[in-house]
């Protein structure tokens, strides 16, 4: 964790960029298998199981599922999440205060940025999902509304996998991301 403080972030973020969107073939090729065999992607879940006949790496890393790999519930009034990876954490929002892992959290200020739109989440619930190199890397609503606001937040690109977040204070707060404001039928929702 530590060589992350101290790494060019957005240099390298912008590099891998870059590289990802890459479309000569023979090097996307090699790093799709490569990927492929490193992380154990499940390639019989995509839409286009032939690694090869992406177009660039990014393609292939936000390939769609086949349409049985993942049915879902068609009750309109469930509420889903259909992603791959794993809740990390889940829970009441006690206060303003949000759970990031064993002995540490952050506060819902500090995540949304703006008093008034924190303000609307306290006492409110959350969840904190966590998508591996292998996971189909796609978010989708899980619920039907109709965005109201969007708000950029610059900032760190630290990693978000479970050794980082058990050591990085607010490491969510702390990280470039995007606040998606939601009206929904079940109220408002926050996805970040």
């Amino acid at each position: 964790v530590l060589p992350q403080y101290f790494i060019p972030q957005h240099f390298i973020s912008s590099l891998v960029y870059r590289i990802t969107r890459c479309e000569t073939a023979w090097f996307k090729n090699i790093l799709i298998k490569l990927f492929i065999s490193v992380f154990d992607v499940d390639m019989s879940l995509a839409n286009n199981p032939d690694p090869e006949s992406y177009s660039s790496f990014n393609t292939f890393f936000t390939r769609q599922l086949s349409a049985e790999a993942r049915p879902l519930s068609l009750d309109e009034h469930a509420i889903l999440c259909p992603v791959d990876g794993a809740v990390s954490q889940a829970g009441n929002i006690q206060n303003d205060t949000i759970i990031q892992a064993k002995g540490k959290s952050y506060t819902l200020k500090d995540l949304l940025v703006e008093d008034e739109i924190a303000n609307m989440f306290y006492g409110g619930t959350f969840a904190t999902l966590y998508l591996s190199p292998k996971d189909y890397h796609r978010i989708h609503m899980p619920l039907s509304g109709k965005l109201s606001r969007m708000i950029y937040v610059p900032g760190k690109l630290f990693a978000v996998n479970s050794h980082t977040v058990r050591v990085v204070d607010s490491v969510f707060a702390r990280n470039e991301r995007v606040i998606n404001i939601f009206n929904t039928d079940a109220g408002l929702m926050a996805m970040v």
